[in-house]
């Protein structure tokens, strides 16, 4: 990087320590939330919602849990007044549900605001003005005093027309740019426009602390938080907001740094929409609570479901990684991850522990409706056995033997690998089945006797293409006999016959399903499957399944 000499820290530190935040461990309860999608993030789109779809996210806001929503700029369009004023006159917007209007600190826009709210039930009526070196030097070319002005006169006109409006009114300061904000100067002018506005215990105010770009490192953020909140007049009267953006990517650790500071109100967007990277994401700051025990307030039980109706309004889309809503953050595709998670699920349902403690899963994907089987473990060529036994079994009801998933493994890794693609689980079921299932050449089992059941002797009755005959044998059990009478007559040997069966299903149609394991005398082995309504054909089937993969070679 060749021009890191023309880059200088433009934030500035409180003049005094502010680091009682880092005392606390979590954030111990939800803050208000306010989603600002419908402007910050509206106004980041390459195309913006048009009434229909505002109205459609609107309610799936409302859906989600969000009591307070800033619904526009209404003076900065028509589309948007209009989107306001629909609101209003439809009664769309419930009773426990405040929306908030944003407006600049300039008469005209604060009178067509008010015009826009006429009749609201309750809405903030956010002022911002900007305030950093770079607008004051920049932008404004305003001295301090100036700009301090102009958040005066809009403070005190928003008074004016509150008392002048039907409608109930709560207001809202943001020093625009407050990160690139000379901290002294910042709490002065928040403090002179609560001198205009009286907060009081009846008539709260919300003071907003934008990181309108970020520009520093979280726990400096945190600390400026602080210092606001310490030294704030009327400050059991204020409502202290968050901003954050994204710039640094350290929005959501600014917020929750925040929280810890003070801040007992959060303004964001689903998924981070916003300009440049976009703002806070307010669906993992709640999931990240939510991981901690505490209850977010919010409903992201359908995370999948709101997915859809985010990226189909917005033309945006979630990332494959993005946190929680990601279609790949809960999947694991590597062998150890997976056989850990699979070990991690049949020890929590073997000990019905209270508490989640999944290796590599924060928290269960199925409470934000995940599923187990395709979200969670994903088969590719670097998948294990451990993954891929335990989709058959979360799938298919199909619990092999543990050295049958290895075998197994192998062969669904070499199918993926061969073909360079992930295998989804009915491709998984299929290689099972034409690998193992029901094997019946070079030798079908068609039916079994058994003549002595005190020394169990057998009769079995096999085709080999076109020819059909009756084989016997004796053994110490009903499955050995028949092992021993296919052993005789194929003129092959094995050992260690490995046996294992349950239930496909309950009901008096249910399906029995047996693998076998066998060793030949070159220490290979050899697996098979059988399924059947009987328990004891299913088993012989998967012995004829196995011998036959071993009559093969």
């Amino acid at each position: 990087m060749k021009n890191v000499e023309k880059y200088a820290r433009g934030y500035f530190m409180p003049p005094e320590t502010s680091l009682n935040w880092t005392r606390k461990e979590y954030i111990t309860e939800a803050p208000t939330w306010c989603s600002v999608d419908l402007r910050d993030g509206n106004q980041a789109l390459i195309v913006p919602m048009n009434l229909e779809e505002k109205l459609e996210y609107f309610q799936l806001l409302v859906d989600i849990g969000f009591k307070e929503i800033e619904v526009g700029f209404p003076a900065a369009s028509e589309t948007e007044f209009t989107f306001l004023r629909t609101l209003i006159e439809q009664n769309l917007i419930p009773d426990d549900v405040t929306i908030q209007v944003l407006t600049q600190s300039r008469e005209h826009i604060i009178r067509k605001t008010f015009e826009s709210l006429q009749g609201a039930k309750k809405a903030v009526v956010h002022l911002y003005n900007s305030t950093s070196v770079a607008q004051r030097e920049q932008v404004f070319r305003k001295s301090k005093e100036e700009i301090i002005d102009i958040a005066l006169a809009g403070a005190k006109l928003l008074k004016q027309c509150a008392a002048e409006t039907e409608g109930n009114f709560q207001f809202q300061y943001s020093p625009e740019s407050f990160t690139g904000t000379e901290i002294d100067f910042a709490l002065e002018i928040c403090n002179r426009v609560l001198d205009v506005w009286q907060p009081t215990a009846e008539n709260q105010v919300i003071i907003n602390l934008p990181a309108t770009v970020s520009m520093s490192m979280p726990h400096v953020y945190a600390s400026q938080i602080e210092y606001m909140s310490e030294h704030m007049n009327y400050r059991e009267h204020v409502i202290l907001s968050l901003h954050p953006h994204n710039d640094r990517g350290t929005g959501v650790a600014d917020a929750e740094l925040g929280m810890l500071a003070g801040a007992q109100r959060v303004e964001g967007t689903l998924f981070g929409n916003g300009e440049r990277t976009g703002n806070v994401d307010i669906v993992t700051l709640a999931l990240n609570m939510y991981s901690h025990g505490v209850d977010p307030k919010l409903n992201f039980e359908n995370v999948p479901a709101i997915i859809s109706v985010y990226e189909r309004l917005t033309k945006m889309r979630v990332g494959e990684r993005h946190p929680y809503g990601g279609e790949l953050v809960f999947t694991a595709f590597s062998g150890s991850h997976q056989d850990a998670i699979a070990k991690g699920m049949k020890w929590r349902e073997e000990k019905e522990r209270q508490y989640w403690s999944i290796p590599y899963l924060l928290i269960d994907p199925k409470d934000i409706g995940r599923e187990y089987e395709g979200d969670i473990i994903r088969i590719n060529s670097q998948s294990g056995k451990g993954g891929i036994g335990f989709v058959l079994q979360q799938k298919y009801g199909l619990d092999l033997p543990p050295k049958m998933r290895e075998h197994f493994g192998y062969c669904v890794k070499n199918v993926s690998d061969h073909q360079q693609k992930e295998l989804m689980p009915d491709d998984i079921y299929d290689i099972f089945v034409k690998q193992y299932v029901n094997i019946n050449t070079p030798v079908e089992f068609v039916k079994y006797r058994f003549t002595n059941d005190e020394d169990f002797q057998t009769t079995v009755t096999i085709r080999s293409g076109n020819d059909v005959k009756e084989i016997t044998g004796t053994g110490n059990g009903r499955l050995d006999a028949i092992s021993n009478a296919l052993q005789t007559h194929l003129g092959i040997e094995y050992t260690d016959l490995v046996y294992k069966e349950h239930a496909l299903e309950t009901g008096s149609k249910s399906q029995a399903v047996s693998y076998i394991g066998i060793t030949a005398k070159d220490g290979s082995m050899y697996w098979g499957c059988g399924t059947d309504v009987d328990i004891m054909t299913s088993s012989v089937k998967a012995l004829f399944s196995a011998v036959n993969q071993l009559s093969r070679n």
